[in-house]
């Protein structure tokens, strides 16, 4: 009789491990509906906060741009006022050396002046590339934006119908976990 408690012991724990594979598998199954939703979710989120970086990026790329055109225009102002002053000096120079060296410094003035407009030129096509960036980057935006509420309410949706299924497998699983040995969920 002993003998034949000790069989329906392990014959309740083999139900009792089928029971909790079956239930176990049922959750992976609710799992299995959400598919790759949470991921797709997640990558999105993912990808917007990479987008808002850029922009900040980009607009940060601006702030110098416009710094560099300050320092710019302030070295072209600088050398205009000294082609003006250089310029009222050649009335009163008293011979050929004063004079060729004033002309070398208007000259010179005359070139930092061109390479100023010319950096600051470049400095002003540089933010109409970033700012053509930036437009390009917020519709991207906008459209990862929509995509993922898109996402994220059908995953909710999928979670709010699934939630009462899978917390009650989970408690059953719980229940039926107290009742297996601990060995046994080892090897489980």
């Amino acid at each position: 009789m002993a003998r034949q408690e000790k069989e329906m012991s392990v014959e309740d724990r083999l139900k009792a491990l089928y029971h909790l594979q079956k239930i176990l598998s049922e959750v992976d199954r609710i799992k299995t509906l959400r598919g790759e939703l949470p991921l797709e979710v997640q990558d999105l989120e993912d990808g917007i906060a990479g987008l808002h970086t850029r922009i900040a990026k980009f607009e940060e790329d601006i702030v110098g741009f416009n710094e560099e055109i300050n320092y710019q225009q302030g070295e072209r102002d600088n050398n205009l006022a000294l082609i003006d002053k250089y310029t009222a000096d050649l009335d009163r120079v008293r011979n050929n050396r004063e004079y060729d060296n004033l002309t070398k410094e208007i000259e010179y003035a005359r070139l930092n002046v061109e390479l100023a407009d010319k950096k600051i030129r470049e400095a002003n096509e540089k933010i109409e590339r970033v700012k053509a960036e930036i437009i390009k980057v917020n519709e991207q935006l906008d459209d990862d934006e929509h995509v993922l509420t898109e996402k994220t309410a059908e995953l909710s949706e999928i979670v709010s119908e699934t939630k009462q299924d899978e917390e009650k497998l989970r408690e059953q699983a719980k229940k039926l976990e107290n009742k297996i040995e601990a060995r046994l969920l080892t090897a489980f």
